[in-house]
C-alpha cells in the first residue's frame, strides 16, 4: 500500500467499488470489509468500515483501522481520523491534528475540509475565519453557507457575505471604469452571493427579507444567469407566493415548471395541467413536457405520461425522455408495453444508437420474463462481438436461474466490467467472501487500465496517421473558424 495507489483508488473508484462495499455492509459483512482494508490496502473498504465502527461506538477499532493509512501520510485518512475523534468527544485534539499550516492556508480545498471539521466540533467561528480569505471562489462561498447551517451563526455569515457582495460590486465598478464595458463575470459572482444571502436569511426565519433581496435584484432590469430566477421561483413557491411566482414565470419561461408544481401543491392540479398543455401547444419545449409527465405520474396516469414524452424519444441527445418512460412502464409492472415502445422507435436516436437499443431490449426481455428469447439474442450478439455482450448475457442467465453458467461466463469474460459484475452477483446471492475474492487486486486493476489507455492511444495515433495519409480526409468539413 502506498499513497499513489490510494490516490488512484480515490480518483477512479478503483479497488472494491463503493457499490459493492455498501452491499456487503447491508449484508452485515463488516468484518470482511475490515479484513479487505487490512490485507488489500483498499481505501473504500477501510473508509466504510471505519465509519460503521464509529457509528456503533467502536471508536478505538475505527482509529486502529486508520493507523496504517495515516502512517504513510494519506490525507483522507487523517481527515477521517479527526472526524472519528470528534465523534469520540476529542474535538480540540482532532482539530489540532488537521489544522492547516502556514503553507496550507493558501489551499482552498484544505481550508474547506478543515472548516467541515471545525463545524462538526462545534467551532463555527473557526470554520468561518478559515474560509474568509477564500471567498473569491464561488464554491467556497457555498461551502461557508453549508458548513454553518444549524450552528447559530447566521448573523455572522450574513455579515461576511454582505461584505463580499460589496467588495465584488466595487471591483466590478473599477473594472468597468477602466474598460468602459460592463463586466458580466464579476456580476455573475455577485449574483451568486445574493442567492446565498437569501438562503441564509430564509433559514434564519427572515423570509420576508429573503424574498425582498431577490425581488429587488430581479426588478433591476439586469440580465441574470438561469439559476438566479430559478432559485427565486423556488423561494416564492416555498413561501406560497403563487401569484408573484406566476408573474415571474410569465417573464422567465424556464421556471414555468416550478410554477406548475406550486399550483399542484396548492390543490390546483387541473389548472397546472391545463397551463402546461397550453405551453406545450404554443412552444413545445421538452422541459414543459417533463413537468407534465411528472404531474401525470404523481396522479398515476402512466400511459398519458408516456405519450406526453413521445415526441422527445427521437431527440438525438439532450432532453430525450425515453429511458424515463421505459422505467415508468417497468415500475408499473408492464415491461411488455415498454418493449413495444422501444420496438416502435425508428427516429434519429434509435438509428444513431443501435447498441443502446439492443441493450435496452435485452434488459426489457429479462424484465418481461422472456429470458430464453433474450439469452438467444445475447448469445448471437456475443458471436458477433465477443466479450461486448457478456454482462448482458450473464444478467439474463441469472434471471433465468442459471447461476453457475452466469458465474462461469463472467469469470472467463474479457469484458472490462466482468469481474465487478461477477462480484456484485455473488454478493446478491449470499456469497460475500467469493464476491470480494473476485475483485482484482489494485496492481492488477492499474495494469489493466494502463493497457486500455495504451491501446486507446495507439488507436488515436493510427486514426491521425490515416488522416495525414488521406489528402481528402475532412475535405467536406467546414470549419467554424473560416467564418470568423
Amino acid at each position: 500500500m502506498n499513497v499513489d495507489d490510494l490516490s488512484w483508488q480515490a480518483h477512479t473508484l478503483g479497488g472494491v467499488s463503493p457499490r459493492l462495499v455498501r452491499t456487503l455492509l447491508d449484508l452485515g459483512q463488516l468484518e470482511l470489509l475490515i479484513r479487505a482494508a487490512q490485507e488489500r490496502g483498499d481505501w473504500h473498504c477501510a473508509e466504510a468500515a471505519a465509519r460503521e465502527l464509529s457509528a456503533g461506538g467502536e471508536f478505538e477499532r475505527a482509529l486502529t483501522l486508520m493507523d496504517p493509512f495515516t502512517d504513510i501520510g494519506w490525507r483522507a485518512a487523517e481527515w477521517l481520523t479527526a472526524e472519528i475523534m470528534i465523534q469520540q468527544g476529542q474535538g480540540d485534539e482532532a482539530l489540532a491534528m488537521v489544522r492547516p499550516d502556514t503553507a496550507e492556508l493558501g489551499d482552498g480545498h484544505v481550508c474547506a475540509r478543515y472548516a467541515e471539521m471545525a463545524a462538526k466540533a462545534g467551532r463555527a467561528d473557526d470554520a468561518i475565519e478559515v474560509l474568509i480569505p477564500h471567498l473569491g471562489e464561488f464554491w467556497l462561498q457555498s461551502h461557508l453557507v453549508e458548513v454553518t447551517e444549524g450552528q447559530g451563526r447566521d448573523d455572522r455569515v450574513l455579515d461576511v457575505l454582505a461584505q463580499e457582495a460589496e467588495r465584488m460590486e466595487r471591483t466590478e465598478s473599477a473594472v468597468c471604469e477602466q474598460c468602459g464595458q460592463s463586466c458580466g463575470v464579476a456580476r455573475t459572482d455577485r449574483w451568486h452571493v445574493l442567492l446565498l444571502i437569501s438562503r441564509v436569511l430564509e433559514r434564519a426565519g427572515r423570509t420576508d427579507e429573503a424574498v425582498e433581496i431577490l425581488r429587488t435584484e430581479t426588478a433591476s432590469g439586469r440580465h441574470h444567469p438561469l439559476n438566479f430566477p430559478e432559485y427565486y421561483a423556488k423561494l416564492l413557491a416555498r413561501q406560497g407566493l403563487i401569484e408573484e411566482l406566476g408573474a415571474l414565470a410569465a417573464r422567465e419561461h424556464h421556471v414555468f415548471d416550478v410554477y406548475a408544481k406550486a399550483l399542484e401543491d396548492a390543490g390546483r392540479a387541473p389548472e397546472a395541467e391545463a397551463l402546461l398543455r397550453e405551453r406545450i401547444e404554443a412552444d413545445d419545449h421538452p422541459r414543459d413536457r417533463a413537468a407534465l409527465m411528472h404531474l401525470l405520474v404523481r396522479q398515476g396516469r402512466i400511459d398519458e405520461a408516456v405519450e406526453t414524452g413521445r415526441p422527445t424519444y427521437d431527440y438525438y441527445d439532450c432532453w430525450n425522455l425515453l429511458h424515463w418512460a421505459l422505467d415508468l412502464l417497468v415500475t408499473d409492472g408492464r415491461p411488455g408495453r415498454a418493449l413495444e415502445l422501444l420496438e416502435g422507435l425508428t427516429g434519429a436516436w434509435a438509428e444513431g444508437h443501435p447498441d443502446d437499443v439492443l441493450h435496452l431490449r435485452l434488459w426489457l426481455l429479462g424484465e418481461a420474463g422472456r429470458c430464453t428469447e433474450g439469452i438467444a439474442e445475447a448469445a448471437a450478439l456475443h458471436e458477433r462481438g465477443p466479450g461486448e455482450w457478456d454482462t448482458a448475457l450473464a444478467g439474463l442467465l441469472e434471471r433465468d436461474g442459471r447461476l453457475e453458467e452466469s458465474f462461469a461466463l463472467l469469470r472467463s469474460s474479457t469484458h472490462r466490467h466482468a469481474a465487478f459484475e461477477l462480484a456484485d452477483m455473488l454478493a446478491r446471492h449470499g456469497r460475500p467472501v467469493e464476491a470480494l475474492a473476485a475483485i482484482p487486486t489494485i496492481a492488477e486493476q492499474r495494469e489493466a487500465a494502463e493497457r486500455r489507455e495504451a491501446a486507446e492511444r495507439r488507436e488515436r495515433e493510427a486514426a491521425e496517421l490515416g488522416k495525414q495519409d488521406d489528402p481528402w480526409a475532412g475535405a467536406g468539413e467546414t470549419s467554424v473558424a473560416s467564418f470568423t
